[in-house]
């Protein structure tokens, strides 16, 4: 066996402590739905029905609750059913408690709250419903910029390590008003170099927890990419950090690059993550296929990394990537999906009747998609 796999395996848990699943989901005014109240109960539910009739729309509402961000990477505003003046998404979420969401937004109101209470810090109510989405904007993750990486991982920090996203609010707070002071046409030196060590402090925290991840992300990611791609390359991940040894030499070293370009020019938020495939830049060399494959298996490893975090899987959200993956890739990423049946929990998955996926033909729930209309077939 080889070290990374005995890797993965240590990282899962001995046992399920709890399965967490969205039981009810109610939609108004969102995107192409005016109204829709659905019940779903743990397990797979595919949801079946021609393109552009409202089956990643689901997805996407259930993402949004989740992490209060829609994975298509638009603004709230495009999620607004047309003509109309806001939206508002909830939903019931069962898992060793009982928890119940609720979301508005329109252009002069925004309202979110868990239990009937408003929502004052957002650390305090990511986590009530963990997913991972697959879709195909998950190939950013290979092709786009370093943004979308350090996303990825601040994500996943954010829904394993308690107060990593107050870390990185505070720290961003410090990037913008860094940035504000370098604008002026001349900064006071003494508030910069306050600003300058509120984000050495601030990143360098940052910096631990995301390397600290990295070893632990790494052999899921490479485990699963062998699985997909049949062992046809070796999957590399290196963090890449902006600050190579010390911070506050490495800022005063670009304090006067900084000054002519009006910004902070080094630090967590210029991150990046090296996803390499035999030892080659993934973007540059990687065909589309492997970066396919190789978008997927990221994927794969978050779900397994927070199932291992937390005792419980995440809900899987699939948008039509199985009609995209052949044959050979589709089976490997099959046992994710059997081992969701194993632990009793949930997978929402779209397809067209087309690229309907044979393979999980067993202990399904079929749900046709038309219109903006969501109803339980055979």
């Amino acid at each position: 066996m080889r070290s990374s796999e005995k890797i993965s395996r240590a990282s899962r848990p001995h046992r399920i402590l709890s399965t967490v699943h969205l039981a009810h989901l109610r939609l108004r005014d969102f995107r192409n739905y005016q109204r829709l109240d659905a019940n779903f109960p743990p397990g797979f539910h595919v949801l079946l029905g021609d393109n552009a009739q409202g089956k990643t729309n689901i997805l996407e509402a259930i993402y949004l609750m989740a992490t209060l961000r829609s994975f298509r990477g638009v603004g709230s505003a495009q999620m607004i059913r047309h003509g109309q003046r806001g939206y508002f998404v909830g939903g019931k979420v069962i898992g060793q408690s009982e928890h119940e969401i609720k979301m508005f937004w329109s252009a002069r109101e925004r309202n979110l709250t868990l239990d009937a209470r408003p929502v004052k810090k957002l650390g305090d109510y990511l986590g009530t419903l963990r997913t991972v989405v697959f879709c195909t904007e998950d190939l950013q993750l290979v092709k786009g910029t370093g943004r979308t990486r350090r996303r990825f991982l601040d994500l996943l920090l954010s829904q394993t390590q308690p107060g990593y996203l107050a870390l990185l609010q505070r720290y961003m707070h410090a990037v913008r008003s860094r940035n504000a002071l370098l604008k002026q046409f001349s900064p006071d030196p003494r508030l910069l170099d306050s600003f300058s060590d509120e984000l050495v402090k601030l990143g360098n925290d940052i910096i631990t927890h995301r390397r600290e991840l990295i070893p632990k992300l790494s052999p899921l990611a490479r485990l699963a990419y062998r699985r997909i791609s049949n062992d046809a390359e070796e999957l590399r991940i290196a963090y890449a950090p902006s600050v190579k040894t010390d911070f506050t030499v490495e800022l005063a070293q670009v304090r006067e690059r900084e000054r002519r370009f009006r910004a902070t020019l080094i630090g967590p938020h210029r991150d990046d993550l090296q996803l390499l495939l035999n030892e080659k830049s993934s973007a540059q060399f990687g065909s589309e296929g492997q970066k396919r494959t190789l978008a997927v298996a990221l994927k794969m490893a978050q779900a397994e990394y927070l199932t291992g975090i937390h005792g419980s899987p995440p809900v899987l959200l699939i948008d039509d990537v199985m009609g995209e993956l052949d044959v050979k890739r589709r089976s490997g990423l099959l046992p994710l999906l059997e081992r969701a049946r194993e632990t009793s929990g949930q997978v929402f998955m779209t397809c067209t009747e087309e690229n309907w996926p044979r393979e999980l033909s067993r202990d399904l729930q079929r749900w046709e998609v038309k219109g903006g209309s969501l109803q339980q077939i055979g």
